[in-house]
């Protein structure tokens, strides 16, 4: 798999796509806090996002957006009036959609919860916010996507849970491709980007057993050792070799949930000739070796 999809395998996605909203007139709603990473897409109308301690946004129609580690917030048609509470109005709303005064403004909106002991595999290289325009090119690939969502919600059919959550992980993959090709994110998602980076990313994800040496890397890369391993760590926040032992120790972390695990199975599959090897990597960066952790879990 590439490191996006390898990513999300440890994350464990779940997507949690709540309701349309609909407002009309003038109106201010709060949202509480919300873990991981929340989805808001504008179908219809223009409104703002304030998010606490930040200024007003103005979310235009078509712009998809991402909060990351949520704090409470405010979506509404004037950022100067008092809002109402989120949670009561959806607690009190009948199916999927959610009324507030008119329907001149329609919103689509929903979670992404992670696995919290991998969450900061992806939440450690993304913004506060990510706010995708209608008028990206990558919008008209999330439009379609936010358009079945929609239409799934509405219509209520025999197995829409498991419909939305597919849909819910398409939608995620296809935020953060724009994300990555608007050129600013940071670590191994921007890296990624990177022709040259990001082939040495997907030649270690894809033989993580290989006893790679920074050489083998950059020759993956088509670059020269010095210069790969400078703009390796420039573009990703870690030396070569330091990535590819972080990227090991979660996949252990993971196998060693599983119901069975042997450690030195675990060890051999991610390139280690001895489990002590393996072990003194695993506790350098859990702070407790494998035996320890595959007890307690």
């Amino acid at each position: 798999m590439d490191p996006l999809s390898d990513v999300f395998a440890l994350l464990q996605v779940e997507a949690l796509v709540s309701a349309r909203f609909e407002a009309g007139g003038d109106w201010a709603v709060r949202f509480p806090a919300q873990p991981h990473i929340k989805f808001g897409a504008a179908l219809r109308g223009r409104y703002w996002l304030i998010l606490d301690a930040d200024i007003p946004r103005l979310i235009e129609p078509g712009d998809t957006y991402l909060l990351t580690n949520c704090p409470s917030y405010v979506i509404a048609s004037d950022p100067a009036l008092q809002p109402v509470d989120g949670s009561a109005l959806y607690a009190a709303a009948h199916g999927n959609r959610v009324r507030h005064g008119g329907e001149d403004t329609q919103v689509l909106g929903g979670s992404f919860v992670f696995d919290q002991r991998n969450a900061g595999l992806l939440m450690d290289v993304l913004p506060p916010l990510i706010r995708i325009p209608g008028n990206d090119p990558a919008s008209a690939v999330l439009r379609i996507t936010l358009q079945l969502l929609d239409d799934e919600l509405q219509a209520q059919r025999m197995g829409t849970a498991v419909v939305t959550s597919r849909l819910g992980d398409v939608l995620l993959v296809q935020a953060l491709r724009a994300h990555a090709a608007s050129g600013a994110p940071t670590g191994w998602l921007g890296a990624l980007g990177h022709p040259r980076i990001g082939a040495a990313l997907r030649s270690m994800h894809g033989d993580v057993a290989r006893n790679w040496k920074v050489e083998d890397l950059a020759s993956a890369a088509g670059m020269s050792r010095s210069d790969f391993a400078r703009k390796f760590k420039e573009r990703v926040g870690l030396p070569p070799l330091d990535y590819l032992i972080r990227w090991r120790m979660h996949l252990a972390r993971h196998a060693l949930r599983q119901e069975g695990a042997s450690v030195a199975i675990i060890a051999r599959s991610l390139g280690y000739s001895s489990e002590s090897a393996f072990g003194n990597a695993f506790k350098r960066m859990f702070g407790r070796s494998p035996k320890r952790y595959w007890t307690n879990e």
